[in-house]
């Protein structure tokens, strides 16, 4: 009789007990989505896909050069795609600013946009430091970093802003009129040596009739970077064309004296020196 009584209370009991159980476990699909966020938090954040995530300061480079400019790509639209930003400096720094009016992000590409919405560069997925890397339509490649992702400068420059600020004697100025130039480009064959304004002598190039080579000891990051192999002469202008293809453009300002034209950024000066 006690039994019978039981029996009741028991079955109440174990349905409420498989109820409870029901509650409390979710349905096999939101368990599967709580471990699908699980492994993606663990697996850490994803690369920017879109103007949100791109927005922001980065710094743009001419490669093989001391060349560089901030950015900001703004999250507002601007005239062309989103609004673009730089200091004024920029303009002479980098010239290839200057055509530059917006920019977007185009599947996976962080492109930066002229007046008319046309990509002047196009920025493809950043390598293992987090850089990303552009060709232009000259040949030249330039790289855009998020601001700090850079590696810092050396201790000591070698370029220092001193130098750059120093304006050059009357001696210089006389010889930098110089309007002479050699007659063929048998007549630039020989061995240079890069000048930085006061620092002197800090890497040598040698131009041969079948191509251009840095020489050992080369102090200068960004000739060693930049990397000739060829060059050419033609009309009073002498080019160095790097290894990737880009090149600089020099004039004669002196017997055996090259600068680069347009003299932008860090004095770049090539002069003649004897084996």
């Amino acid at each position: 009789m006690c039994l019978r009584r039981l029996l009741p209370v028991l079955g109440l009991l174990a349905w409420t007990g498989c109820a409870a159980a029901q509650e409390t476990s979710p349905p096999g699909d939101a368990s599967g989505a709580r471990e699908t966020a699980a492994a993606r938090e663990a697996a850490g954040p994803r690369e920017a896909a879109g103007p949100r995530e791109a927005a922001g300061p980065w710094e743009l480079a001419l490669d093989g050069s001391f060349r560089r400019c901030g950015l900001m790509l703004a999250a507002e639209p601007g005239p062309v795609g989103q609004a673009l930003r730089f200091p004024a400096g920029c303009r002479r720094a980098l010239p290839v600013v200057n055509g530059l009016s917006g920019w977007r992000v185009d599947n996976g590409l962080i492109q930066l946009l002229d007046r008319e919405g046309q990509p002047v560069l196009a920025f493809a997925s950043p390598d293992n430091e987090g850089i990303r890397s552009a060709e232009s339509v000259s040949g030249e490649r330039y790289s855009l970093a998020q601001a700090g992702a850079r590696p810092a400068a050396p201790e000591t420059p070698l370029v220092t802003q001193a130098a750059l600020s120093t304006l050059p004697n009357a001696r210089d100025a006389a010889r930098d009129s110089w309007t002479g130039a050699p007659a063929t480009p048998a007549a630039v064959v020989g061995l240079y040596t890069l000048d930085r304004f006061v620092e002197k002598d800090v890497c040598r190039v040698v131009l041969r009739a079948e191509g251009a080579q840095v020489q050992e000891g080369c102090r200068d990051p960004g000739l060693a970077l930049f990397d000739p192999t060829a060059w050419h002469y033609e009309a009073g202008r002498l080019s160095l064309v790097a290894r990737r293809g880009h090149s600089v453009e020099l004039i004669p300002v002196g017997e055996g004296r090259w600068r680069r034209d347009p003299e932008i950024g860090t004095t770049f000066l090539l002069r003649r020196v004897e084996p």
